[in-house]
């Protein structure tokens, strides 16, 4: 269809949908641009979401990789926090 399209990797939180005590995580999903504009799409996600936090796009997950590393890693605490800003 030569429609210019892109991965993209990011935060998705909690914002706008009913509580879970799951943890929200980062995501991946790919826009596609559309009429001069970039346009979201996710499969994962079957309704419209809020709060969607873009970190990085590219070819592909390789292209923008949340972390790269070589040899053994510790992870010790990782932590993301985000809130609705109303009336902004």
């Amino acid at each position: 269809m030569n429609i210019p399209a892109r991965y993209c990797t990011g935060y998705m939180g909690d914002i706008g949908i009913p509580y879970d005590p799951a943890p929200m995580d980062f995501s991946g999903w790919c826009e596609v641009y559309l009429s001069g504009q970039w346009y979201t799409v996710d499969a994962r996600h079957n309704h419209p979401r809020i709060g969607r936090i873009l970190m990085g796009t590219g070819r592909d997950a390789a292209d923008v990789a949340l972390t790269t590393s070589f040899g053994r890693m510790d992870l010790v605490k990782f932590l993301v926090i985000s809130d609705e800003v109303v009336g902004a």
